[in-house]
């Protein structure tokens, strides 16, 4: 059996679905059979990222609702022929349960030895849904105290239902803002969450390139976003790879004082 990984936020535009993209990806070139779901009904987007818009004739809505089977939603990757994209749909289906869910990421992670749920935004119905059957949670957060905030409820709720360790990774780190004071560094997040760290993700122009490109970053020699997706990739095989810290520690103390007006 194959792991399933839900990855996840509270606030929207943090980079979940680049992050799903690239870390399938990675999982892919490293040799790995590798599923990726998106379960952002509605808004779908990781198709675009993966260059795969143009390939869609069914969606996780046709299997849920039990109007294709699986093996037809399914698309292949024109460069991985071990990576498969199970689109969204871009509309609500009318009856869509959590257990049907359960039971698609199930049969997923028996011939796939790494299924990635792209979960929505928020922590309505269709957060609850993409964790459905989600052996572990990763939880993407930038560097801001909204996004900090809402990655901490997340954090509560994935305990409440029993993904009790889920994973931290920071996205869109800037070092020198950190270093000026302009932004919380990556010691700051961690001390505010509490939760383990999986990885750092720099701020990193060549990820839009990439994107307009429908090609993750990790697909760039030069990105170096892309070097720590591939970071990622690799510890999520559990391989032992070094946490690199990615500079400037201002302290959350002086980032309050400067823009929340906590102390003097």
């Amino acid at each position: 059996m194959g792991k399933v990984f839900v990855v996840t936020s509270g606030k929207g535009g943090v980079g979940k679905t680049t992050t799903t993209a690239n870390l399938g990806v990675a999982l892919a070139e490293l040799g790995h059979r590798v599923a990726l779901v998106d379960a952002d009904i509605g808004l779908r987007n990781l198709d675009l990222f993966l260059g795969l818009e143009n390939r869609i004739v069914y969606h996780i809505c046709d299997v849920l609702e039990r109007k294709a089977s699986l093996a037809q939603a399914l698309i292949c990757h024109k460069k991985f022929s071990n990576l498969y994209l199970l689109p969204a749909a871009q509309s609500r289906p009318s009856r869509v349960h959590e257990r049907d869910m359960k039971k698609l990421v199930a049969e997923l992670a028996v011939t796939h030895e790494f299924v990635i749920v792209d979960s929505p935004a928020g922590i309505d119905n269709g957060f609850h849904l993409a964790i459905a059957g989600a052996h572990e949670a990763l939880v993407v957060t930038t560097p801001e105290l909204p996004a900090v905030r809402d990655a901490d409820r997340v954090v509560g709720l994935l305990r409440s239902k029993g993904l009790a360790s889920p994973k931290l990774i920071i996205n869109r780190l800037r070092p020198g803002m950190i270093r000026r004071g302009d932004m919380l560094s990556q010691s700051d997040v961690l001390e505010f969450l509490r939760i383990d760290l999986l990885g750092v993700v720099p701020e990193d122009e060549l990820t839009i390139v990439a994107t307009n490109r429908g090609e993750p970053s990790v697909c760039l020699k030069s990105s170096l976003a892309g070097k720590h997706y591939k970071d990622i990739a690799r510890r999520l095989t559990g391989e032992p790879v070094p946490l690199q810290s990615i500079s400037g520690n201002v302290g959350l103390a002086a980032f309050f004082r400067r823009f929340v007006g906590m102390g003097s």
